[in-house]
């Protein structure tokens, strides 16, 4: 993994603001309340669209499309899981994607934060710690990212966690492709 230590994080992260698409296989298990389903989902995403189907055994169980006007699930979800699967996710993906953000550090951290998302990074690998992303509706997000891995040439979370309120999803990225 590398080493940052030193490097201005804004230059880091405006580094990957090459990045426009990302192609992504994971599995995946969504909590609520206790219960416990998996599966597996393909992702394409942009920072304006997401596109995800999610399959158990083989078959398609779930489908969310979004781009900047409209977000549409089949079977449809209620608020709270859609929140996850469209906020979650791509703030998640694209974690440095933080416009005019305000940088300070702290306990080893570099914190990077706007009015509505905050970002914890390791300040030696400039990887992502944790990020907890502010709802139009005074809800929260909270994502916390694992086990970095060199993938198509970018360090990235293979691992990530989303949880609201009582509902959680967990990703292992099986695949993942960039495009600039």
């Amino acid at each position: 993994m590398p080493v940052y230590e030193g490097a201005d994080p804004s230059d880091v992260l405006s580094a990957r603001d090459a990045i426009r698409e990302m192609e992504a296989t994971f599995s995946i298990e969504f909590e609520k309340d206790g219960s416990l389903m998996r599966g597996d989902a393909v992702l394409r995403l942009t920072p304006d669209m997401l596109d995800m189907q999610v399959y158990t055994l083989g078959f398609l169980v779930g489908e969310v499309t979004s781009d900047a006007t409209t977000t549409r699930s089949e079977p449809p979800m209620d608020r709270n899981k859609l929140s996850i699967l469209v906020d979650g996710i791509r703030n998640s993906f694209f974690w440095w994607s933080i416009k005019a953000p305000a940088i300070t550090s702290e306990d080893g951290l570099y914190r990077v934060a706007n009015s509505w998302r905050r970002l914890f990074l390791d300040r030696r690998t400039m990887m992502p710690a944790k990020q907890i992303i502010d709802l139009d509706d005074g809800r929260q997000l909270t994502v916390v990212y694992e086990e970095p891995a060199l993938m198509e040439g970018e360090w990235f979370p293979s691992r990530m966690r989303i949880e609201l309120l009582n509902q959680a999803l967990s990703l292992r990225i099986k695949t993942l492709s960039f495009k600039k």
